[in-house]
């Protein structure tokens, strides 16, 4: 089985999304550096966020809106995967302004 760390654990996530949030979300990722590991999906999810509230007023803002919950999603699921007993060390610092520990 493909650790979710893996570009096939993302693929298998975001499979049934549709192609637009499919898109965007890894485009995301690939601004953030490309990893798919929780702490670089939590990064990609802040850009998402921040991309969102900057096209406020623009249509195209929700769909960064819905990219960063994807994002944020997907960042704790990888902990899951990764290492589920620092899970809530983890989720704690995405509510924060801090940058999770990688």
């Amino acid at each position: 089985m493909a650790g979710p760390l893996s570009a096939e654990w993302l693929h298998r996530q975001i499979a049934a999304a549709p192609a637009a949030l499919r898109e965007r979300t890894r485009w995301f990722i690939d601004q953030a550096g490309g990893g798919t590991d929780p702490a670089s999906l939590a990064a990609a999810s802040r850009a998402a966020l921040a991309a969102a509230v900057v096209r406020a007023n623009d249509r195209a803002g929700a769909l960064d809106l819905l990219v960063a919950d994807c994002l944020v999603t997907l960042a704790l699921a990888a902990q899951v995967e990764d290492d589920p007993a620092d899970l809530g060390r983890f989720a704690t610092s995405l509510r924060g302004l801090e940058a999770p520990v990688r």
